[in-house]
Parts: C-alpha cells; sequence; structure tokens
C-alpha cells in the first residue's frame, strides 16, 4: 500500500513557476515508479511526467516539455515537479501516482496508487 499527498498548488501569473511535491508512505514507494498527471474541467487525465525509482530517467508529455522538471528525493519519500514558464493552458488538477512497472508510463492505468490532487491555476 502506498499513500500519496500533494502540495504546492496555487493561483499564478501566466510566466510564473510553481514546484508541486507528492509525499508518500508505505513500504513499496521508494521502488515506485512515479508519474504526474493533470485534469482540466472536461478533460481526460493527462499524462505530465514520470521519473524511475531511482530517478535517473525522465519522462515528458510534448506541451511541458522543456518547461517541466520531474524529480525525487528518496531520504524524503518526496517527488517534486518544477514547472516553469506557466501558461493559462496548464491550469489543471496535479495527480501524483505511483506504479510498480515502466511500461505504459503515460498511460493512467499503469498506476496503482493516486494522490488527492493539487490545483494549478494560471491567469492573469
Amino acid at each position: 500500500q502506498v499513500q500519496l499527498v500533494e502540495s504546492g498548488g496555487g493561483l499564478v501569473a501566466p510566466g510564473a513557476s510553481l514546484r508541486l511535491a507528492c509525499t508518500g508512505s508505505g513500504p513499496t514507494f521508494s521502488t515506485s515508479f512515479m508519474a504526474w498527471f493533470r485534469q482540466a474541467p472536461g478533460n481526460e487525465r493527462e499524462f505530465v511526467g514520470a521519473i524511475t525509482y531511482t530517478g535517473f530517467t525522465t519522462y515528458y508529455a510534448r506541451s511541458v516539455k522543456g518547461r517541466f522538471t520531474i524529480s525525487r528525493n528518496s531520504a524524503m519519500n518526496t517527488v517534486y515537479l518544477q514547472m516553469n514558464n506557466l501558461k493559462p493552458e496548464d491550469t489543471a488538477v496535479y495527480y501524483c501516482a505511483a506504479g510498480r512497472y515502466e511500461n505504459d508510463y503515460d498511460q493512467t492505468k499503469n498506476y496503482d496508487y493516486w494522490g488527492q490532487g493539487t490545483q494549478v491555476t494560471v491567469s492573469s
């Protein structure tokens, strides 16, 4: 069992930065494949980024590559999403997720555990 809690969301202006954090607990968190997804009103949940349990390999959606960075601190049981140059279209509820495999990393079906989400709003 893995429990996940996201934090760090908020209201920011276009061009600003935010860092989201996902703190996990449970015996398998440190070896879990972790990801961030987001969901805007009326849209399906979409992949943002993912990171292997070692932290050596990361994946990003095309829409955020070059602006967002995913990282993890295993000692703190935390995964981060640094978001720079935010755009209004980044507005969504952001969820972290934990899974066992790297296959299908951009698919929600790959993940067994989800956090409750944190709202990010980008607006002037």
